[in-house]
């Protein structure tokens, strides 16, 4: 699936702050069986490359990216660590034209419409809302009024299952779920809870 259809088909984002290598497969099984497609390992977690390598080699058919991505190099290492999908808390164009010379996908950061049509300039496939506390769903819909067509909007921070269902009236492609799916110390059992609470905000 491409990455438009990727979302429209389930259209979260795990996001693993914190998660180890040890218990990353284990708390993926049950984001999977969720219905889970994309699953972030932020850099600032501990062994971030081996996390990203083990559930790249695992599961070939789920998208993992890496998230807080800071720099061109850093692009390349998860680009080398099996990685596929670059996640930005900012808008820096040479991060983002190195993920697009490295043939990955590539969600930055933006909080204006200044910068996000400075992204969609660089080549970003979508444009990460963030922080989305700052961003209601009003802000959504302004931006749509003006962004190109077709342009992917995903709020990350903050989101709760309650919030999903606003966010999409008002045109939000997707979203980057951080501390309300998991945080560390979380047990498969724990994920899986929330996870469907999830799964249930998008059914509904």
């Amino acid at each position: 699936m491409s990455f438009d259809e990727t979302l429209k088909a389930f259209p979260f984002i795990a996001i693993l702050r914190g998660v180890k290598p040890d218990e990353v497969l284990a708390l993926a099984e049950p984001l999977v069986e969720a219905g889970f497609h994309i699953i972030e390992v932020p850099l600032n977690s501990p062994e971030p490359w081996r996390s990203i390598e083990l559930l790249a080699r695992a599961l070939p058919d789920i998208l993992i990216g890496a998230g807080t991505v800071l720099t061109p190099q850093a692009v390349a290492s998860v680009h080398d660590a099996g990685g596929r999908l670059i996640l930005m808390p900012h808008s820096d164009g040479a991060v983002i034209r190195a993920a697009k010379e490295a043939r990955l996908l590539c969600v930055p950061g933006v909080a204006t419409p200044t910068e996000a049509f400075a992204a969609l300039g660089n080549g970003a496939d979508a444009l990460k809302m963030f922080p989305a506390e700052q961003m209601p769903p009003a802000v959504v819909g302004a931006w749509r009024a003006v962004l190109p067509s077709g342009t992917l909007l995903l709020p990350v921070g903050g989101i709760t299952p309650d919030k999903v269902e606003p966010y999409r009236a008002a045109g939000a492609a997707a979203f980057g779920l951080g501390s309300a799916l998991y945080k560390p110390g979380m047990t498969p059992e724990q994920i899986r809870v929330t996870a469907q609470a999830f799964a249930a905000s998008w059914r509904r």
